[in-house]
């Protein structure tokens, strides 16, 4: 993505580094206040870790990547996708040297993306950091890798004070710490503006019914490497139960990619009636599945950040998380696998609308759609570019924990 310019402009390029789909719907905002403000160039590079998944978020934004990154990947293995990109990476910075490097969130490609701008001397940026579950096992590799990340960065863009507070107690100096909120609020938003047409004409029907209040809805999210096998398992068979005690009930589950996922989640419910597995869904059709559920089930990250936008509970189906904010605002439950927990945590919610509405009486404490221009201005402030850093996110109310 790529502003006019002459041959005398020498405007900064800061890459934005990304390689799977939620990098690229939470860096998009990013490039989009970067390129509006006017005095920095954003670089999109596509590490090709999820390529499909990266581009199609991207269009979605109406962005494509300025580079993109060819893999030759044979094992699957973290190793060999750590040293593809970081090799992918130098090639690029040999070419167009950044003077900075925005790396997001906790993913291999966040790491080499660090790793790489690190040892060239760029400064790097990291963008939703802060995050910890403080367990190394869980989730696993992300823990470490966020860490790592941190030893790196030269600016750190938390998004809640807690994160913020997290690297404070790690020792990061406080000038080096800005809580800019989570940009996968203003993406979400940029998302909703409009009219999102849904391709599955199944998916359609079923989120008008849901919208229209004929059935209840409850999205369905698994692809966490620790939950494989028999936690999923009992995920699975724990939404069978609560299908077969609900006649009302209808369940949407896009199956991860992961060959193991898929089989698994087609094993438990390809014959239950009600439920529809589809495939990964394009960002704009996620966030409609989303808007129009009753109830979230995910051992997702991003998805504990983007309900609270539509007034959704999210049931976290993780022992940790990193995103204790959604937990202490009331909004999420940590669950765990456990299918007794599962099943009736999920009935009651499903059956109560009043402590749905108590679960989300404090409000989003992810952010306020202003994230990724506070990010801008502190790039711009980090360059040079801006006298003062942009004034930090706060909640609107305190987490405290509503009742349920």
């Amino acid at each position: 993505m790529r502003n006019a310019q002459n041959e005398t402009d020498v405007m900064p390029e800061i890459w934005l580094v990304m390689g799977t789909r939620p990098e690229a719907v939470k860096l998009a905002p990013v490039a989009r206040a970067l390129a509006a403000g006017g005095r920095m160039r954003p670089v999109l590079i596509a590490t090709g870790q999820h390529p499909e998944m990266v581009d199609q978020a991207l269009a979605t934004f109406g962005l494509t990547a300025d580079e993109n990154l060819t893999l030759n990947r044979r094992t699957g293995s973290q190793p060999e996708l750590l040293s593809g990109v970081l090799a992918g990476l130098e090639e690029v910075a040999d070419r167009r040297s950044p003077s900075a490097v925005v790396v997001q969130g906790d993913t291999t490609t966040t790491l080499a993306g660090a790793l790489a701008a690190f040892w060239r001397r760029v400064p790097v940026v990291h963008l939703e950091a802060g995050l910890r579950s403080f367990d190394l096992g869980a989730p696993f590799p992300e823990e470490l890798n966020r860490k790592l990340v941190t030893q790196a960065a030269a600016l750190h863009l938390a998004p809640t004070p807690d994160a913020a507070a997290n690297l404070r107690a790690e020792g990061v100096p406080e000038e080096n710490v800005l809580v800019a909120g989570n940009t996968v609020v203003d993406a979400i938003l940029t998302v909703t503006d409009g009219s999102t047409t849904v391709h599955d004409r199944e998916l359609a029907a079923l989120l008008e019914n849901a919208t229209r209040g004929t059935v209840k809805l409850l999205l369905v999210t698994l692809h966490r490497r620790e939950s494989w096998g028999e936690p999923m398992r009992r995920v699975l068979r724990a939404v069978a139960e609560l299908m077969a005690a609900d006649p009302a009930l209808r369940v949407v589950l896009p199956a991860h990619p992961n060959p193991e996922v898929r089989s698994l989640v087609r094993e438990e419910l390809a014959d239950t009636p009600g439920a529809l597995i589809t495939g990964p869904l394009p960002y704009p059709e996620l966030a409609a599945t989303l808007a129009a559920s009753t109830l979230v089930l995910s051992d997702s990250g991003g998805i504990q950040e983007e309900a609270p936008t539509f007034g959704v509970p999210v049931l976290v189906l993780r022992d940790v998380t990193e995103r204790m904010e959604a937990v202490n605002a009331g909004c999420a439950l940590l669950l765990g696998t456990d299918h007794d927990k599962i099943v009736s945590t999920a009935r009651r919610l499903l059956d109560d609308p009043a402590a749905r509405t108590r679960m989300m009486s404090n409000g989003n404490p992810f952010g306020d759609g202003a994230a990724a221009e506070r990010t801008e201005r502190a790039i711009a402030h980090l360059l040079g570019l801006a006298a003062d850093p942009p004034a930090p996110f706060r909640p609107a109310r305190s987490n405290e924990p509503a009742e349920v």
